[in-house]
């Protein structure tokens, strides 16, 4: 009887690890449907021993999907690509305003001699540029030219104590 119930122990070890085959399941099924099962091993019987009116039927795969409700969902385009938008949304904020936050620290000019050679060179730029040439042939005054006239390299820079307050 040792024996025996050494090679079951064997078994039921090869049948937790997956290894077992179907001759040997079924060995283990005829141990356990017995009234000769050991006490330590009784745990095991309820794997091996099947009611007979635990028959799944015909019918349990209908039964099984009648239970299971799936819907599929309609993902429209602009739904999927909402992500990407905001992203490019996020990016281009950050780059309006890294332009726009550049300009204020790129102060390079200390005096107001520095400032009218700035100024001069804004104008050689504006007298070259494609855009300005196109509105002079169109006869239009460019903007830079209202504001050249308010700001001028003549123009005495007051000393920060006397400066307008803006109450």
């Amino acid at each position: 009887m040792d024996k025996k119930i050494e090679h079951i122990e064997q078994l039921l070890e090869r049948y937790f690890n997956a290894e077992t085959t179907l001759e040997e399941e079924s060995q283990l099924r005829a141990f356990f449907s017995s009234d000769d099962v050991p006490a330590h091993m009784e745990q095991w019987s309820a794997l091996f021993v099947a009611d007979s009116d635990e028959v799944l039927g015909d019918d349990f795969d209908a039964r099984l999907l009648s239970m299971i409700s799936v819907k599929a969902e309609v993902v429209s385009l602009k739904t999927r690509l909402a992500p990407l938008f905001k992203a490019a949304a996020v990016v281009a904020i950050i780059l309006t305003l890294g332009g726009a936050l550049q300009a204020p620290f790129d102060s390079t000019w200390s005096t107001p001699e520095d400032y009218a050679q700035y100024q001069q060179e804004l104008d050689s730029v504006a007298n070259h540029s494609p855009v300005q040439a196109d509105n002079d042939l169109k006869g239009q005054q460019s903007t830079d030219d209202g504001l050249r006239s308010t700001v001028s390299p003549s123009t005495p820079a007051l000393p920060s104590s006397e400066a307008p307050s803006t109450n």
